[in-house]
């Protein structure tokens, strides 16, 4: 019987012609796993609250400056007129007095709006 130099090649890349389907076969199912997951994570990122915006921790000053007024309102010290406006009505909604709110918090954002509308020179408040 006489071994030939490709039955010798045959031989050895057998195994390796075995190997090739069943690599791209787990390498297809990890895929497939991995992608299941990852739409899994993604549905329960969306799902999730909004992350809470820190809040100031402080009081507040015994002079209201612009800056505590911008703390106030959620905006910049040199924010347009028409966002302070915009920004005072949403603040002014969830702290309305007839809603449940404090007068003293309502004065303060009444306060902080004049304030960086130049309506006042700050120490307004009644409190």
């Amino acid at each position: 019987m006489e071994f030939s130099h490709s039955k010798a090649l045959a031989l050895i890349l057998a195994p390796r012609r075995q190997a090739t389907p069943l690599i791209t076969g787990l390498a297809v199912a990890a895929a497939a796993y991995a992608g299941k997951y990852g739409i899994q994570a993604w549905q329960a990122f969306k799902a999730r609250p909004p992350r809470m915006r820190r809040f100031y921790e402080g009081g507040f000053q015994a002079t209201m400056t612009r800056r505590e007024a911008a703390l106030i309102l959620g905006v910049r010290e040199r924010t347009p007129t028409d966002k302070i406006k915009e920004a005072h009505r949403r603040v002014m909604v969830a702290n309305h007095p007839d809603a449940g709110g404090s007068h003293y918090l309502a004065s303060k954002i009444n306060e902080a709006k004049d304030m960086l509308l130049g309506k006042t020179k700050g120490g307004a408040s009644a409190f």
